[in-house]
């Protein structure tokens, strides 16, 4: 696949959106995902990523697009491939999710936006609104 030169801008953009998801997303063992995924257990998946997203975005803002991949074998740690959705007002971003031992890590595959702007740049830009407008926010401590 060509990787057009502001892929990895927006791939930070949606990997910083959503860190809290991926910690939350950690807390889950991984024999878990990769029973639910050999299994094809793809709805429990899906409440999975429907549970670690509700605090930080609005509901149906992120969620489980087609499914995932697990690769397990004797000579190294599990690598879960989640394929994910996230759907702010306005775009819509399938990239996928990989989680290792110690990092995760995001690709995009696709970005569609209702309103395109001819200029990419814009684009991304718009992109990163609109996450930004998707998260919940908390009030603040009064003190």
């Amino acid at each position: 696949m060509n990787r057009q030169p502001h892929t990895l801008s927006r791939e930070i953009i949606v990997a910083r959106a959503i860190e809290q998801v991926v910690s939350e997303l950690r807390l889950i063992d991984v024999a878990d995902y990769i029973a639910f995924i050999r299994l094809e257990h793809f709805a429990c998946l899906s409440d999975l990523v429907d549970s670690a997203s509700e605090l930080f975005f609005m509901p149906g803002t992120l969620r489980l697009g087609h499914g995932g991949e697990v690769h397990v074998d004797w000579s190294g740690w599990p690598r879960i491939v989640l394929d994910l959705e996230l759907r702010p007002r306005g775009a819509t971003v399938y990239f996928q999710l990989t989680l290792t031992e110690n990092e995760a890590s995001v690709v995009l595959n696709y970005v569609s936006f209702e309103k395109p702007d001819e200029d990419p740049e814009r684009n991304t830009e718009l992109l990163e609104a609109l996450l930004e407008d998707a998260r919940i926010r908390r009030p603040e401590a009064i003190g």
